[in-house]
């Protein structure tokens, strides 16, 4: 079954248990995958809706993080929710030590030996860690292993 038809699915079963927050999460999320497939002309392969949902998790959490900046506890609370809701459909994320040997792989691979390399190391992980860690995250740990 197709991430977008799970998504499907849970929409209608949150309709069914009058869910609104987790029916408003995932209609958005439905909403922001068809916007997409219209702008593309295209249909959307798994690997994009992956990557879809992770930046509205990433979204959800800045949000968050400003609202409490801002004392707004209320609205800090729903992007936390949304958040946990979008987590559900994103892959299992990677342990340290799941990455530490995906990163090693990839520097094998690409031959990487310095920081000019790094764009490598990248270009070789992200379509296996799409969704499944933080790039940022991600990019720190090449950087210190590469220097």
């Amino acid at each position: 079954m197709s991430l977008i038809d799970t998504l499907k699915d849970n929409q209608k079963q949150a309709m069914r248990d009058k869910d609104k927050l987790r029916l408003g999460t995932i209609r958005m999320a439905l909403a922001e995958i068809k916007q997409r497939e219209i702008d593309g002309q295209s249909e959307l392969s798994e690997a994009d809706v992956i990557a879809i949902l992770t930046k509205m998790v990433k979204q959800r959490k800045d949000a968050q993080q400003q609202f409490e900046q801002a004392n707004r506890q209320d609205l800090a609370e729903k992007e936390a929710a949304e958040v946990v809701i979008l987590q559900d459909f994103l892959p299992r994320p990677l342990t340290a030590q799941e990455l530490d040997t995906l990163i090693a792989e990839a520097m094998t691979e690409t031959g990487a030996g310095a920081m000019q390399d790094m764009g490598k190391v990248m270009a070789w992980l992200k379509p296996k860690v799409q969704g499944r860690t933080d790039m940022g995250q991600l990019s720190g740990l090449i950087k210190s292993r590469l220097s």
